[in-house]
């Protein structure tokens, strides 16, 4: 067990070692761009920017390029909040193959802000080119937990709702099943109708020709009786009992 938690520390360190020692301010070269410039470039654009008031922000956010769009917006955004100047903090920046990205701490009264440059190497022009800027508030630890159980929750609570609306869906495909088996119900019931009608105009049928036949046969019955012949009277009405 001891190994083990030696072995833990010994990678934990060589890893912080490592990420300390990821760029060194002496040698570091991107393209003809040395550790030293990235920092001018961002202190004279912390200097700049600082000494503008909120009217000048919004011009600048208006004709300003697509690359310091979202700069002057973040800054104007944040601005109410953020207080007064107190100066230029931590200085960092991240190589990663032709893109090197540039972050300047900037410390004011309320909140911090950090300021983004993104830069890329042109093959065509052969020049380094700024291609993307940003401004953003420097969250705590706890901000930062806070905004992460709040999406946390928002997608866990999306999920949850998406769910229960297909239950119920799938709840009243049953009182589909029903409401289709009463309209093939009534369906069924109109040619009942139908036949029963039909029968009733068979029987009534039937009972008039067993009256003719009764009619036919009194007839003949009172013609022998009389002596006379059938022709010599007539059956008005037949009275059943």
């Amino acid at each position: 067990m001891k190994k083990k938690l030696s072995l833990m520390l010994c990678l934990i360190i060589m890893v912080l070692g490592l990420s300390a020692c990821g760029i060194d301010k002496e040698t570091f070269d991107f393209y003809g761009l040395k550790y030293s410039d990235c920092e001018l470039i961002m202190s004279q654009n912390v200097e700049q920017i600082t000494a503008m008031s909120e009217e000048e922000l919004a011009y600048y956010e208006a004709s300003a390029d697509e690359v310091y769009t979202k700069l002057f917006s973040g800054w104007l955004t944040y601005a109410p909040e953020l207080g007064a100047y107190q100066g230029m903090g931590e200085f960092s920046l991240d190589k990663a193959q032709d893109t090197l990205t540039l972050e300047q701490i900037i410390k004011y009264e309320n909140r911090d802000l950090c300021m983004t440059f993104v830069l890329e190497y042109n093959y065509e022009t052969k020049q380094v080119e700024i291609v993307d800027t940003n401004a953003d508030l420097v969250y705590t630890l706890g901000e930062k937990m806070t905004k992460a159980g709040l999406n946390t929750l928002m997608g866990m609570g999306t999920v949850f709702v998406v769910l229960i609306l297909i239950s119920l869906i799938i709840y009243c495909f049953k009182f589909i099943s029903v409401i289709q088996d009463k309209m093939a119900g009534r369906k069924k019931e109109a040619p009942k109708t139908e036949n029963v009608v039909a029968e009733q105009s068979v029987s009534n049928e039937e009972s008039s020709t067993d009256d003719l036949e009764l009619v036919a046969v009194i007839s003949a019955a009172i013609a022998a009786s009389e002596g006379t012949s059938a022709d010599s009277f007539v059956v008005r009405s037949i009275h059943r009992r």
